[in-house]
């Protein structure tokens, strides 16, 4: 066995893994079949990508595209190894993020790959950092998905204003969050709420509040918990659960990179 694969997030309709292969010119290359719709950023090494689509050298940065049930093959004749970053996805999943991409005209992938560039390289190293965090992974998955879609299409993803109606609508998911931080709150659900689909919810909202829905939740919980932790007597495990946190340990990391100092030197603070 000559790959690995990890699976790091998954929700409905969609999934993350990451994929590290170690073979080189001496294993040949076998034939596989996509068993979903597959966008998959290359973070290290190199390989052919041989499929229906055509054929490709794909190397960091690239993004590799597979429509459900295609076949492909993947070699390395020149070099050892890679790693990818593969978000796969249901048709139906996919289909209803492309609806919400302006200039998009069809979800199926029309070409083996995507060149490298600098939006890809960011997501992916977004993407590595975030991978204990399913919520942020799914907000990458749908920037990732609309991107490609609206790339694919001879369009780069336009700026659009937002309406007075969205303003009301993402209003309406901020509500949500704020009364209901503690909660599993999902891209899906945030969507939802303000009647938007979730590419078209996600840039929305981070036009008008200058952050990803996942970074706000995040901002809220941890102003709730540091309410706490300066008014109540509560342990810092009973904060970081009552906030919303779903372990102790990322409550710590998270509390440390946002506020600057871990909770109980917070708490300390005079």
């Amino acid at each position: 066995m000559t790959a690995t694969s990890q699976l790091l997030a998954s929700g409905p309709g969609w999934r993350v893994r990451d994929i590290v292969c170690t073979a080189g010119p001496s294993d040949p290359a076998f034939e596989e079949r996509h068993e979903h719709c597959c966008i998959a950023v290359v973070t290290a090494g190199s390989f052919q990508y041989r499929s229906s689509l055509g054929t490709a050298l794909l190397a960091p940065g690239a993004i590799l595209l597979g429509n459900r049930g295609t076949c492909f093959e993947c070699g390395h004749e020149h070099a050892i190894g890679d790693r990818c970053l593969a978000f796969q996805f249901e048709p139906e999943h996919l289909e209803d993020i492309v609806a919400g991409v302006p200039a998009a005209k069809r979800f199926e992938f029309a070409r083996a790959c995507l060149p490298p560039s600098l939006a890809s390289s960011r997501l992916a190293a977004v993407a590595e950092a975030a991978r204990c965090d399913a919520n942020q992974l799914e907000e990458i998955a749908v920037r990732l998905a609309g991107a490609v879609a609206a790339l694919q299409n001879g369009e780069p993803p336009a700026a659009v204003a937002p309406s007075a109606q969205d303003a009301r609508r993402v209003t309406r998911a901020l509500r949500l969050i704020e009364a209901q931080s503690e909660q599993p709150l999902t891209l899906a659900g945030l969507a939802r709420e303000a009647a938007m689909s979730r590419y078209h919810f996600l840039r929305t909202f981070r036009t008008l509040i200058g952050m990803t829905p996942h970074q706000f939740l995040l901002r809220t919980r941890m102003h709730r918990a540091a309410t706490m932790l300066s008014r109540s007597n509560l342990t810092i495990a009973n904060i970081a659960f009552d906030a919303g946190f779903g372990d102790l340990s990322t409550f710590n990391r998270r509390f440390l990179q946002v506020m600057g100092s871990c909770p109980s030197a917070y708490r300390a603070r005079p």
